[in-house]
């Protein structure tokens, strides 16, 4: 496929932090991918949540699938736009590998308690992983990645610009991502294949978990007119398929969105090169302002009933409490860390960086594993 001129051409990547002969059969950006998927931060990724907690029905999305999803939408729009589809797929695929267990229930407990030490942030953690934690190959730690795919994944969701988290700012003085600037049109791509893949899992989601129902999906822009759709064209549809077939075209309507916003900006703006793109003022890809203005009202219809719903909020609560009690107990007895983890815990020169080894480990937990540990140490947890 012939690549737009504003698209990130392998033949023109900056490198990697250490310097690789390029492969006989992949591109650079297919080396990054590969990578990515091999990494035992993406197989973790498993048995990691959403919304709902892991154990709680094998039918929910998990950070696996949503991955496979955003990837599989970046794909289609990147590809609709000449730009590099392996690029977009690579950031889309490690997008979503710093988030802790128990979805972002996990990330506001952990970053709570890191307040002292630095902060969390899951963007920052993917960062560390890809580039620190990872330790596989005999020539470097972590993915040795793309500059590419490396600024994707800390730019997907735009300048990076005040106080950085840590894990990024330590890794940027190695190797400056222009943090400053807006990423490349695949990574812009991969956070907008974001938004429409969790917007439209988590209205299957809820549905299935009976946080709401049709009738109620009907009173809202773009899923009522989906709905509708489906019953002018199928009168009597068994419910499931009509569910299918109704949410199916609310993920048309966002992507068509997508590619026919970007299609007209950038034949306003003409970028001619993937550094223009990176220099605009805003982003080159996102929703049109009507739809965008739809989807904030479906997001406030799920943050009302799915993700504060009563049953949702108990579990945060539980779950929250396993890692109130894992962290500091790990931080005051690091010795209860594996014997894989005591050579980080033995190099740390002081109780910051003891915190983040600590974070690194409990942050890399699975909910299963976290539920797991917590049960073994503490007992089972009170429902």
């Amino acid at each position: 496929m012939t690549l737009a001129p504003f698209a990130c051409k392998p033949e023109e990547s900056r490198g990697r932090l250490y310097p690789e002969a390029m492969s006989t059969f992949r591109s650079p950006f297919q080396r990054d991918r590969d990578r990515i998927i091999h990494s035992s931060a993406f197989r973790r990724l498993k048995h990691k949540t959403q919304v709902f907690v892991e154990h709680e029905g094998d039918y929910y999305r998990t950070r696996l699938t949503h991955t496979i999803e955003v990837a599989q939408v970046a794909r289609t729009i990147a590809g609709a736009l000449g730009l590099n589809v392996e690029l977009a797929e690579a950031v889309a695929l490690a997008h979503d590998l710093g988030h802790p267990p128990f979805g972002h229930t996990g990330e506001d407990a952990l970053a709570a308690l890191m307040a002292p030490y630095g902060g969390f942030d899951h963007n920052a953690q993917a960062i560390r992983i890809v580039t620190r934690l990872e330790r596989h190959y005999a020539d470097f730690d972590g993915l040795n990645l793309t500059w590419e795919t490396l600024e994707g994944i800390a730019k997907h969701n735009g300048p990076v610009t005040g106080e950085l988290p840590y894990a990024l700012a330590e890794f940027n003085e190695l190797y400056d991502l222009e943090l400053h600037t807006h990423a490349s049109a695949e990574a812009q791509v991969a956070a907008v294949a974001d938004d429409v893949a969790y917007n439209h899992h988590d209205l299957h989601d809820g549905l299935r978990a009976g946080l709401f129902t049709e009738d109620d999906l009907m009173e809202l822009p773009v899923t009522g007119p989906a709905f509708a759709e489906v019953d002018r064209l199928y009168p009597g549809l068994e419910p499931m398929r009509r569910r299918h077939e109704a949410l199916r075209r609310v993920f048309g309507v966002m992507v068509e969105d997508v590619i026919a916003v970007a299609e007209t900006r950038l034949a306003t703006s003409k970028p001619q090169s993937a550094q223009e793109i990176r220099e605009m003022e805003g982003p080159i890809i996102r929703f049109s302002k009507p739809l965008y203005q739809n989807l904030k009202a479906i997001k406030s219809f799920l943050f009302t009933r799915m993700y504060r719903a009563p049953s949702v909020v108990r579990e945060r609560k539980r779950v929250t409490r396993m890692v109130n009690d894992l962290f500091p107990l790990f931080l005051k007895d690091p010795s209860l860390l594996p014997s894989d983890w005591q050579d980080d815990i033995a190099a740390a020169r002081n109780e910051t960086e003891l915190a983040r080894v600590v974070l690194d480990y409990v942050a890399g937990m699975t909910d299963r594993f976290a539920i797991q540990e917590h049960e073994r140490i503490f007992g089972p947890a009170e429902e």
